[in-house]
C-alpha cells in the first residue's frame, strides 16, 4: 500500500504510542563514566576545557563513585594523574599507583556492588614525555617502541585487576598488546578478569580537552604512527578481529560521533559486546553550544548518545552519564 492508505504518521500521534513503537532506547545501566583521579585530599578541580568534568582525589571519587551508583550508572572508566612521572610510566603499575588507590577505595565501598569498575591501560599519562609506550632515539628523531612496551601494559593491566578492576581497557593501540595483556592476567591468577580493547582508536583532533584532563599530551609529535589514521574504516575492522583473535573480550570504538560507520560496521562483522567513547571533544562542543543558547540541553545530550545506541553501541563511554542518568530516571 502507499499513501493515502499507508500513513506513516498514524505511529507518531502522541508520546505513548512513540514509545510503544520505538526501536532504540538508553538505559543508566548503558553509560559509563569516566573518572581523573588526582592526588590529594578533598580535591574536586573544574576541567576548564570541559565544564561540569573534574579531577578528583581518592576521596571525592568514592562520593562520585556513590552518587553514580544511586543513578544507575552502569560502570566507571579510571585515568590517573601520578605525582610524578618518569621515562617508563612507573606509576602506571605502582602498588600504591593513583588509580589502584582509587580502585581499592572504590571497590570496598557500598558503591562497588552496582557499578562496574573498568580501569584504562595505557601510560601517557604517567609516562614524563606523554606518549603511551616506551620511546627510544633514531637516526630519523625517535620512535615508539611497541615489542617493549607489551610487558609494561601486561604489569599495568595486572596491577589493576589485583587493586579491584573488574575489567582491564588497554587504549594505547601498540600491536599485540591483547595477547600480552591476557598472557600476564592468566599468570598472575586474574583469568576471569575481562579485556576491553580500544579495537579501533583514531588519532584525532577531538581528544584536545583530554590532554588537559588526563595531563596526557605528547612533548613532541605525535601519535598518529600508533593510532589510526582517520580514513580507515576496512583497517578498522582487521584491528578488531585481531584484538579478538588475541583475546579481547569487549571492544569499544573511540571517538563516537564521527565515526559512527566504524560503530555500524563492528556491529554487523562481530558479536562481542562493543561500545562506543563520547571524547573530549564530543562532550566540550555539545557545551559550548549549550552555553551559547543554541541547543537544547537534555534534548541535544540524549539524542546524541540515542545515536550511538542506534549504530550499535551496547554501552557508551560518556562525560553526560550523570546527567543523562538523570534525565533518563
Amino acid at each position: 500500500m502507499s499513501f493515502p492508505e499507508n500513513r506513516m504518521r498514524r505511529l507518531r500521534r502522541s508520546e505513548s504510542m512513540r514509545a510503544l513503537v520505538r526501536e532504540t532506547s538508553v538505559e543508566p545501566g548503558d553509560l559509563i563514566y569516566p573518572l581523573f583521579i588526582c592526588p590529594g585530599e578533598g580535591v574536586r578541580r573544574e576541567i576548564s576545557s570541559m565544564p561540569g568534568v573534574f579531577n578528583l582525589s581518592v576521596d571525592e571519587a568514592v562520593r562520585e563513585a556513590e552518587l553514580a551508583a544511586s543513578l544507575g550508572v552502569g560502570g566507571l572508566l579510571f585515568f590517573g594523574l601520578p605525582a610524578s612521572k618518569d621515562e617508563q610510566g612507573t606509576g602506571a603499575w605502582a602498588e600504591d599507583g593513583i588509580v589502584q588507590q582509587a580502585l581499592r577505595a572504590i571497590k570496598s565501598s557500598s558503591a562497588s556492588k552496582k557499578l562496574v569498575l573498568i580501569g584504562d591501560v595505557c601510560l601517557c599519562e604517567y609516562t614524563s614525555h606523554g606518549h603511551c609506550g616506551l620511546i627510544t632515539e633514531t637516526r630519523d628523531g625517535w620512535t615508539v617502541q611497541n615489542d617493549p612496551t607489551l610487558e609494561l601494559l601486561g604489569k599495568t593491566a595486572v596491577s589493576q585487576a589485583l587493586a579491584g578492576a573488574d575489567v582491564v581497557a588497554p587504549s594505547d593501540m601498540m600491536d599485540g598488546r591483547v595477547a600480552a595483556i591476557r598472557s600476564a592476567l592468566d599468570k598472575a591468577g586474574c583469568s576471569d578478569t575481562p579485556i576491553l580493547s580500544y579495537a579501533s582508536k583514531f588519532a584525532s583532533a577531538f581528544y584536545g580537552p583530554f590532554r588537559e584532563a588526563a595531563d596526557s599530551a605528547p612533548q613532541f609529535g605525535d601519535r598518529k604512527t600508533y593510532q589510526m589514521d582517520a580514513a580507515n574504516l576496512r583497517e578498522a575492522m582487521r584491528e578488531i578481529d585481531l584484538d579478538l583473535a588475541e583475546g579481547a573480550d569487549m571492544i569499544l570504538m573511540k571517538p563516537a560521533m564521527p565515526y559512527l560507520d566504524v560503530v555500524h560496521a563492528a556491529r554487523q562483522r562481530v558479536d562481542v559486546p562493543i561500545g562506543a567513547y563520547q571524547v573530549s571533544g564530543e562532550y566540550s562542543m555539545l557545551q559550548a553550544a549549550f552555553e551559547k543558547g543554541w541547543l537544547d540541553r537534555d534534548r541535544a545530550i540524549l539524542e546524541s548518545l540515542l545515536g550511538m545506541r542506534r549504530a550499535g553501541a551496547d554501552f557508551i563511554v560518556t562525560y553526560f552519564a550523570l546527567e543523562a542518568a538523570r534525565l533518563l530516571g
